[in-house]
């Protein structure tokens, strides 16, 4: 009689309750119940953080097309991008509250759909917009469009007649993708901080401590693939010219080539569709998190309702708390630091090694991508083993920050040649390319159509003084270029004569090694990711988890995602040699000075990593008391070391 009672009890007990019931609506059973457990969870949350940070990735890869393609400078791109930090400051610091204490899941499926709408407006650009102008020009259907032949769109970029010039009046001034695009990035901003904060903390909340650092590594590490998917989608799609319809006349290495930055916005939206559904089918707390919780209610308080007052209260706790003040002040001065490098990565090997965008965009998804899931995984499973104190763990962040900024000092020893630098640099910074050779050629308006002649590039065959055209086994060349002063070794002058397309410059070796010290830098990056989140968790109370998390975000937000994009662009955008011209205003840089812009932006990253090595040190000094596993996890570790020591002690028999 009493074994049916026990019995009894525990179906009851083990009998799914509304909070810990799979699904939503008709949409529930048995045979959703049993995916209700933290192992389906970590394995869907890590999948849709891959294609999350993909989205991301792929926004950052397809930088320099979208400037390329509607004319923006880089500072306009990073007010743009500032879009999404703005949204995410009112659901970071408000809304993380009381989202917190309701069903995460379907809150963090709500999240990704805003991401979705961000990838679908993204996508719309094309439609909307078109190739544009430049990408028609450069194709061979371009004569049927404007009924032009091939020989008379190649004369428009020789010397001018000063009466016949034409100024770009395309897409100059067309504010419609740049409030899109704006428009994108602040919808978006929603859906990554609630993502962000919820998913962490539920996936924190429905595991045992212990196994925290391990779980939290594979979910990182599956998170990290998403910027393999991201980069390598922007390298696929880049590869293809903007519109199916068009056939191009260059190549995709040519600096004018327009990817189908389009496409990826489609597969990428469509995927988090699906994934954010089955994310949101997950119950309010995992049955077994639920039944540990029933145990801890007789001796723990219960948690009070959201209200105004307890909201207060929480944030009091947390500016209390030097924990996180000190951690919070670091990764305010490593986001600005690090930013460029993961926001205008691509940029910078495009400019700073001459790679084209889709091999720029293949090197930063892929490089590093086994070092730093090595380097998560890793210290995931070193912490569950070995269990250090927080002390250790936030020494080992000290130590790695340290070696980034020894890194960054190596990069701005790592460049290219400088080929393309054909004129004199004026006070305001910028390449003065008229000289005496072309200074009857009134070449402002010509667009960017770069040549080459003896290893020289030029902007266009017009800066480079050609008057005529000529076929060179069978690709159109100019001849008769006045700035072609070349002499073979017995001093007579070698043919005026300019090919299209850049000189090619062979930056192997610098690239390389570039890449080796990335790696490096990703795996020690990697291996501190797991121990911040966890002395992170560990430093507040359970109940300020979700909250702490999100004022962690917003601090960042407001002091270093906002202000860094634009610090940053304008940064870059003082590197530009030469700008690109409409009829009523400025467009995208032409050409950079890669020199300037590598010592600019390395030196900048490596002062704010330095500034944030003292509040690196304070948090080292004030975690001391954190406990980071369970008592009875400390008591297993101490009982395991004692039994080794007694081994060692042991006569060793013969």
């Amino acid at each position: 009689m009493e074994g049916d009672k026990m019995e009894a009890e525990g179906m009851l007990r083990d009998k799914p309750s509304k909070e810990t019931t799979c699904g939503i609506g008709f949409i529930k059973g048995p045979w959703l119940q049993k995916f209700a457990n933290y192992k389906a969870y970590v394995i869907l949350y890590g999948l849709l953080g891959c294609m999350f940070t993909a989205s991301f990735s792929y926004a950052g890869g397809i930088f320099t097309t979208m400037e390329k393609r509607f004319k923006i400078p880089s500072q306009t791109m990073g007010i743009i991008s500032v879009g999404n930090d703005m949204s995410q400051i009112l659901v970071l610091t408000v809304f993380s509250y009381y989202v917190g204490k309701g069903h995460r899941p379907r809150w963090i499926a709500v999240g990704i759909y805003t991401v979705v709408i961000f990838c679908v407006l993204n996508a719309c650009l094309y439609f909307f917009f078109g190739p544009g102008q430049d990408a028609i020009s450069l194709s061979y259907e371009y004569g049927s469009h404007n009924n032009i032949s091939e020989e008379s769109r190649e004369k428009e970029l020789i010397c001018q007649d000063g009466t016949n010039m034409k100024c770009d009046s395309s897409d100059g001034n067309d504010w419609g993708p740049t409030v899109t695009l704006f428009m994108a990035q602040l919808i978006s901003g929603f859906g990554g901080s609630l993502f962000g904060t919820l998913g962490v903390s539920y996936m924190d909340d429905n595991t045992k401590k212990s196994k925290s650092p391990a779980i939290f590594g594979v979910s990182q590490c599956l998170k990290m693939f998403g910027n393999v998917v991201g980069y390598g989608l922007a390298s696929i799609c880049l590869n293809i010219y903007i519109s199916p319809s068009l056939t191009p006349r260059i190549k995709p290495t040519d600096p004018r080539w327009v990817g189908a930055f389009w496409i990826g916005w489609i597969i990428l939206g469509s995927s988090m569709f699906v994934l954010g559904s089955l994310v949101g089918l997950f119950p309010r707390v995992l049955p077994d998190a639920a039944r540990r919780r029933d145990m801890r209610e007789k001796t723990e308080p219960e948690e009070e309702p959201a209200s105004l007052k307890d909201f207060l209260a929480t944030f009091v706790r947390l500016f209390k708390n030097k924990v996180v003040m000190c951690k919070t002040m670091v990764g305010i001065l490593y986001v600005f630091g690090y930013l460029p490098y993961w926001m205008y990565m691509p940029k910078y090997f495009e400019v700073i090694f001459k790679q084209s965008a889709a091999v720029a965009n293949l090197a930063t998804g892929f490089v590093g991508l086994i070092c730093s899931a090595i380097g998560i995984l890793l210290s995931g499973f070193v912490i569950s083993r070995f269990k250090p104190k927080a002390r250790t763990l936030s020494m080992w962040n000290f130590i790695v920050k340290v070696i980034t900024i020894c890194g960054f000092i190596v990069y701005n020893f790592l460049g290219c040649a400088v080929n393309d630098m054909q004129g004199d640099i004026s006070v305001t910074g910028e390449l003065n390319a008229t000289q005496a050779c072309n200074a009857d050629c009134h070449c402002d308006f010509v667009k960017y159509s770069p040549v080459c002649a003896y290893g020289k590039s030029f902007i266009s065959p017009c800066h480079a003084g050609c008057n005529d055209t000529i076929h060179i086994n069978g690709t159109i060349a100019y001849s008769n270029c006045g700035c072609v002063n070349e002499f073979d070794a017995n001093g007579i002058q070698l043919p005026q004569i300019a090919m299209p397309g850049i000189c090619p410059v062979d930056c192997s070796d610098q690239f390389k090694l570039f890449l080796v010290v990335v790696c490096i830098l990703k795996l020690l990056g990697a291996t501190s990711q797991t121990s911040n989140f966890i002395v992170s968790m560990r430093s507040v109370e359970e109940r300020d988890k979700t909250v702490a998390m999100g004022f962690g975000m917003t601090m960042i937000t407001i002091f270093a995602l906002i202000p860094a994009p634009i610090f940053f662009g304008r940064v870059i955008d003082s590197t530009c040699l030469v700008w690109g011209k409409t009829c009523t205003s400025k467009g995208n840089c032409w050409l950079y000075d890669a020199q300037k812009m590598r010592f600019f932006i390395n030196a900048n990253a490596g002062g704010f990593l330095a500034v944030g090595l003292i509040f690196a040190l304070m948090a080292w000094y004030y975690v001391k008391d954190v406990q980071i596993f369970d008592p009875e996890e400390e008591k297993k570790k101490v009982k395991f070391e004692i039994i080794e020591m007694e081994k060692e002690k042991e006569p060793k028999k013969i």
